[in-house]
């Protein structure tokens, strides 16, 4: 990544909104159902790139090992939806971030909705020692804490050796938490 000056910018985004591709200003009538089908459609070749990253390793089993531990359900909504292909739309979340060094510990991890997950991982919402649900004042929409567990509460596996562990709830609250 590198610092762009002003003026290459504005060449890119010039370039980006070229006539030639712009929808017409008139709207078909319903009537020209097939507007723009009738033409021969070209076919597009598009080109390969191949580009190299680096990046934290992220183990696969931690995934498996959370998904397991809370049955495939989010954590904070107690929701399990499962799509037509049989996966749950819970995902694996770390507590203590990998990218701040966080284990691939079940007790680093908590199952989350795309939702939750997205708030926790940003400090919307955290959990406080005794799995208490905490909110950063007004960061979390309405529609959202109705779907919150109506108790308050984390739902955690019974066995404690799967749940979150205290040392990561606190890390998550000073680091990350905005509340």
């Amino acid at each position: 990544v590198r610092n762009m000056p002003d003026n290459e910018y504005n060449l890119i985004l010039r370039a980006g909104f070229v006539v030639d591709l712009a929808m017409p200003k008139v709207a078909p009538k319903a009537a020209d159902a097939n507007y723009g089908f009738e033409e021969e459609q070209a076919e597009l070749e598009r080109p390969l790139v191949e580009t190299t990253i680096t990046r934290k390793f992220r183990d696969v089993a931690f995934a498996r090992q959370i998904q397991m531990a809370y049955d495939k359900k989010c954590a904070m909504t107690g929701l399990r939806i499962i799509n037509g292909g049989g996966r749950a739309e819970a995902q694996a979340a770390h507590i203590k971030p990998v990218a701040d060094n966080g284990s691939d510990s079940v007790r680093n991890g908590l199952s989350l909705s795309s939702t939750l997950h997205w708030m926790f991982d940003r400090g919307l919402v955290s959990i406080d020692d005794d799995f208490r649900l905490l909110k950063a004042k007004g960061a979390v929409p309405v529609e959202v804490e109705r779907l919150l567990n109506p108790s308050g509460y984390l739902t955690v596996p019974e066995d404690f050796r799967l749940q979150p562990h205290k040392r990561f709830l606190q890390y998550h609250r000073e680091h990350k938490f905005k509340g």
